[in-house]
């Protein structure tokens, strides 16, 4: 029996054009394009590409900062069939070329200043073909404005696809290993698009407006897909570093209603002082994943912006879509029973959730486990390599690799990474329920805790802090003291150190990786080998 066509994902760009042509889609500074402009620009480039053999299921390779053509670069490849393969701008050249040589990509499309990018790529890939450059091509590059002034007019014409045909190579940040390509499907993302909009942003309209706060290659991408599904403005911030006072103003002036970001960067924006200088009453969402939010982060974003936080938990490779805890799962009070501290919140509608041991058999309510999830949004593999894709689908289920348990209802809480876990004297660490703690002191700002090698407890925990400015320097006893009588001690960091600031990943997350190869190069741990 022959399977049903599926909707190219492409089609919501042109449903939207057709509705709201005039209604604003982009805003970058002072500039402003309208549905219609953005997809008359994407087809333009759709015919472009095809007149240069680009063909459905070919690879587009992208390296750009956020802008107007990295925001219709997704677009133009779902409508072409082909499959989008983004890069975060910050990778150095030659991770680039390893993204562009493993994907197998044909085109590239490149902003000016990363002609090291491009030359990395043409030197590891034997598939590149065409690169289009944004901004000013060198020889024998081709410039993506002329392309689209050479094919202005030209048609809505999206390739025909099926529900498995490939949209997105999705990659892992390769914490392990080099980074993977999880395979993004377009009936696999139509789900993915309204079980964010009911769950996320449910009743967003034309009328709404969103803000970017991160790179569109990863979770910022996804979340612009929804604005457009409904028609809702996409604010880009002028620089790619993030400065809390354009935003807040930025705010202010579009009256910004929804936002996707990590628990790292709402810290930052309610921490700094314009928060309180301009008005953000429009804000109905702010969205964060890739994380779960510290208490007394989530407490101060609570308390600045109302009862606006939204979380969800969920990989690449099934799109956020695991678990969702609402607005109204949120309190700033720790007497409130809708509270729910410590949970990422319940199973996303269409997805289940379990808890699995190590034979793959769920346990008991409150037991810790791996989390694993199955249902429409899970990835259809990882490109190239089928010994990883078989690991994470074994069993029927998608493994995330994470750590937690599930409570009587049926709310998840997450421990930590399988791989953030440590044994101390024959116990089991879970960092996280320790950081929570010491988060609590007023003299931390941010902290990490990693399991090392110890000849005498197997391994211990070292913390990484950074103080918090304005109040008096905290110490190791103090904190210590601090964890008396809320932490059983086996659990306490053995070793405290302290930094001015801590590594983060290009989305702002706190790499604990990272964090390990400092503490050798500083001399602050050693790693005994044997």
């Amino acid at each position: 029996m022959n399977a049903a066509q599926s909707m190219n994902l492409g089609r919501l760009l042109t449903h939207t054009a057709r509705l709201y042509p005039q209604r604003p889609a982009l805003i970058l500074g002072d500039q402003t394009w309208n549905w219609k402009q953005i997809n008359d620009r994407v087809n333009a480039m759709v015919s472009a590409l095809r007149a240069h053999g680009i063909k459905k299921g070919d690879r587009i390779l992208l390296q750009s900062r956020n802008n107007l053509q990295t925001f219709e670069n997704s677009w133009t490849a779902f409508k072409l069939g082909c499959v989008w393969v983004p890069t975060n701008f910050r990778l150095t050249p030659p991770e680039v070329a390893y993204l562009g040589a493993s994907s197998g990509a044909v085109a590239m499309i490149v902003e000016d200043c990363f002609h090291a990018h491009t030359d990395a790529v043409k030197a590891a890939s034997n598939t590149l073909k065409h690169i289009i450059v944004i901004g000013q091509p060198r020889l024998g590059e081709l410039s993506y404005e002329a392309l689209i002034t050479q094919h202005q007019g030209a048609n809505d014409a999206e390739e025909t696809v099926s529900y498995d045909d490939p949209l997105w190579f999705f990659y892992t940040s390769g914490t392990t290993g080099k980074p993977k390509a999880g395979i993004l499907t377009h009936g696999q993302m139509a789900f993915v698009v309204n079980n964010h909009l009911a769950d996320l942003i449910p009743g967003t309209t034309e009328l709404d407006c969103s803000i970017a706060v991160a790179p569109l290659s990863h979770g910022a991408g996804i979340h612009a897909l929804l604005n457009v599904a409904r028609g809702a403005a996409t604010v880009l911030m002028p620089s790619e570093k993030l400065d809390p006072d354009a935003f807040w103003q930025a705010v202010e002036r579009y009256r910004v209603t929804n936002m996707f970001t990590v628990p790292t960067i709402i810290k930052m924006l309610v921490e700094h002082p314009a928060v309180d200088m301009y008005d953000h009453s429009s804000l109905r969402f702010v969205i964060y994943a890739g994380a779960p939010m510290y208490r007394a982060d989530q407490k101060l974003a609570l308390r600045k912006l109302g009862k606006v936080l939204v979380q969800y938990f969920g990989l690449g490779e099934v799109t956020g879509n695991i678990t969702v805890l609402p607005r109204e799962m949120h309190s700033e009070d720790d007497t409130d029973p809708n509270a729910n501290i410590g949970s990422c919140g319940r199973p996303r509608v269409g997805m289940e959730v379990a808890i699995l041991n190590d034979k793959l058999e769920s346990v008991a309510a409150g037991e810790i486990g791996e989390i694993c999830c199955r249902g429409p949004a899970v990835f259809a593999g990882y490109h190239g390599n089928p010994e990883a894709t078989t690991k994470a689908l074994r069993g029927g289920w998608f493994h995330t690799g994470d750590l937690g348990r599930m409570d009587e209802r049926g709310l998840l809480y997450i421990t930590g990474r399988e791989s953030d876990m440590y044994i101390s004297g024959g116990s089991n660490v879970y960092p996280r329920e320790v950081e929570e703690v010491l988060l609590t002191h007023p003299g931390v700002a941010e902290i990490a805790i990693l399991g090392v090698p110890d000849e005498k407890w197997g391994e211990i925990g070292v913390a990484v802090v950074v103080r918090r400015e304005g109040v008096p320097a905290v110490d190791a006893p103090e904190l210590l003291g601090h964890l008396e009588g809320q932490c059983a001690k086996y659990r306490w960091p053995r070793k405290f150190v302290f930094w001015e600031s801590m590594p983060k990943s290009g989305y702002g997350k706190i790499v604990k990786k990272d964090i390990k190869v400092l503490l050798i190069e500083r001399g602050e741990i050693t790693i005994v080998t044997t």
